[in-house]
Order: structure tokens, then C-alpha cells, then sequence
């Protein structure tokens, strides 16, 4: 569900109906019913509705969720509020996320990326370690926009990709940011899907997985360990 107060607030502070869009924007009455009915628009009419009432997206529309902790994390990361659950949220599950892939700063030293874009460190870090947190922290507000979407190969893919930008391998060619893997690899001596089966792995797991409602926390735990055996990515799975 989507709330459009505030580009009601925008139409009337302008003096401007709603139907009006139509004529000065092009916007289609379709969409204009969509807007009334509280449902989504594509993101091409509202970088319109931006340009037009030289304002944010945020300005125009807000997501409303069911769960009040998505909510929240919504919320606070539109209003870049500091302090709340969405920024305990980004310092500590990022700290430990890369914790697990070999990252060697402290959770202090990822809070002080997170706060202030700086390092503040006299010991020195290693370049990849801060660019994938920084990386890390632009994967988590997408997951929270996305997180009421069916999940496709197509988010997993951009999240790989969110993560590994900039970082010294996604200048390997076969690395391949943001696809599957194009060589085998191995995780604690353990055997992974070949890249040539990765893709029909994932599609079967994902199919499963869009049939499971309502998630529970043991069907999380069941597809995580399912995407681990099948390693997709190069590098950076867990």
C-alpha cells in the first residue's frame, strides 16, 4: 500500500487537481486512479512529479507496510533518523555480515564509516574492507525497499552486485559482479553447484521458496542453507 498525502499536499499548496496532471504532465488516468487508490506508479511518473514540484520522492510517496518493524526501518531511513532501529540495524548487521567474509574492522570503526563517512583509524585498513561496507550499507536500504517484493534471481544479482562494486575483484574479469559464478569453488572443503547448474539450482529454489506462506523463520534458515550449498557467486554468498 502506498500513501500519496504528501503529493496531495504538494497539488493543493499549488493550487492544482489531481485530474490536472493529466493535461499538464501526461500522465495517463489510469495512473491517476492508481494514485487514488493507493497503489504503485512506475518510478518514471514520479521522477516526473519530482522534476515538476521540484521536490524528492520521498515528497510525493510514501510505502505503507503491514509489519510494523519494516515500518519503521522505512521510515527512519527516508528521514535519515539517528539512533533508532534502522541505525543499529545498519552498523550492526553490517559489522557482522562482513565479519563473516574476513573483514577486519571493528564494529566501532564501521559505526564511524556509517555516522560520519570517515575511518578515524591509526592502524592501516585495508581498502576493500571500508568500500564494502559502505557497499554493505547501500545493500541494506535496498533490502528494506525491496522487502515486500517476491524475491527474484534479479534482486539477489543486484545485491551481489550493490556489495562488490569498486572492490578490487570486481575488476577480474570472470569475477563477474552481479552474475553467477564462472568457476567451481569450494567452502569448508565442501563442494558447491557448478557454474553450469547454478542458474536452473537457483530458479528450482527460488519456485519453492515463492510457494512457502506464511515464511516462518525455520523455511529462512532452510533456504539459506540451500543458497549455501549452491554458492552462486564467485565470492561474497554469505
Amino acid at each position: 500500500m502506498y500513501s500519496y498525502e504528501g503529493l496531495n499536499n504538494l497539488l493543493r499548496a499549488k493550487g492544482i487537481k489531481k485530474s490536472e496532471l493529466t493535461q499538464k504532465l501526461g500522465i495517463s488516468s489510469r495512473t491517476i486512479a492508481k494514485i487514488g487508490k493507493g497503489e504503485k506508479i512506475t518510478d518514471k511518473v514520479i521522477l516526473r512529479l519530482c522534476e515538476f514540484f521540484d521536490c524528492a520522492k520521498e515528497d510525493i510517496v510514501a510505502e505503507i507496510y503491514e509489519n510494523a518493524i519494516l515500518q519503521a526501518l522505512s521510515e527512519e531511513k527516508n528521514a535519515k533518523i539517528s539512533g533508532g532501529i534502522y541505525h543499529e540495524t545498519q552498523v550492526r548487521l553490517t559489522y557482522n555480515s562482513n565479519r563473516i567474509e574476513g573483514s577486519r574492522l571493528s564494529e566501532d570503526q564501521t559505526r564511524l564509516i556509517f555516522e560520519t563517512n570517515t575511518i578515524g583509524s591509526e592502524v592501516g585498513v585495508p581498502v576493500d574492507d571500508i568500500i564494502e561496507t559502505a557497499n554493505h550499507f547501500r545493500a541494506i536500504d535496498f533490502v528494506i525497499d525491496k522487502a515486500e517484493e517476491p524475491l527474484t534471481e534479479e534482486i539477489i544479482k543486484e545485491l551481489h552486485k550493490l556489495l562488490k562494486t569498486g572492490t578490487k575483484d570486481s575488476h577480474i574479469s570472470w569475477f563477474n559482479v552481479g552474475e553467477y559464478k564462472a568457476k567451481p569453488n569450494v567452502v569448508g572443503g565442501a563442494e558447491t553447484t557448478l557454474p553450469s547448474k547454478v542458474e536452473g539450482e537457483m530458479k528450482k529454489l527460488l519456485a519453492e521458496y515463492s510457494k512457502t506462506e506464511p515464511v516462518s523463520i525455520r523455511d529462512i534458515i532452510r533456504f539459506h542453507h540451500d543458497f549455501e550449498k549452491i554458492h552462486p557467486f564467485q565470492d561474497n554468498n554469505g
